[in-house]
């Protein structure tokens, strides 16, 4: 008897805790938070620029120069970066410029361009390397981990294999 009568608390204690119904429930609603979440990720790739999406840009250069960009990092008007509105910061794209065929890597540690309809914002050295003095037309192309290597492995040298 006095087993039962310990077990009956700890049963009520329990079933207060593990709630079948709660349970489901919240099992319910964190699919339904992981279902939006996946979603919502589709919808942020599916802005990313495609690779036969023409962009416009333009450059940023004195006026920001160390000041604190989005990725935390100081912004150098020298460095191989970029300002935009979807990639990953610190990640990394190609831009070549349409009219000269140039093309550089950048690594976006910024957010912009929010003038007008610009899709990017280039530092003052990429732009420079690029052509683009004001606005420019490029194709954007969005680069994984394992593209980023082969380029900055070598230091933009082709490499010389017989």
């Amino acid at each position: 008897m006095n087993k039962i009568m310990l077990a009956v608390p700890v049963f009520l204690m329990c079933s207060y805790f593990v709630n079948p119904i709660q349970t489901a429930e919240a099992s319910e609603h964190r699919s339904a938070h992981k279902a939006s979440r996946h979603s919502s990720v589709a919808a942020h790739k599916a802005k990313q620029p495609s690779d036969n999406h023409q962009s416009t840009v333009s450059w940023y250069g004195s006026e920001f120069h160390g000041k604190k960009t989005a990725s935390g990092q100081k912004y150098d008007m020298y460095a191989m970066t970029a300002a935009h509105k979807t990639l990953p910061l610190l990640s990394y794209a190609k831009v070549t410029n349409l009219k000269n065929h140039r093309s550089v890597v950048v690594r976006i540690n910024d957010r912009g361009s929010f003038h007008g309809k610009r899709d990017m914002d280039l530092s003052y050295a990429a732009a420079k390397e690029l052509g683009i003095r004001g606005l420019g037309s490029v194709k954007i192309t969005p680069l994984s981990s394992n593209e980023t290597l082969s380029p900055l492995s070598n230091n933009g040298k082709a490499s010389k294999r017989g």
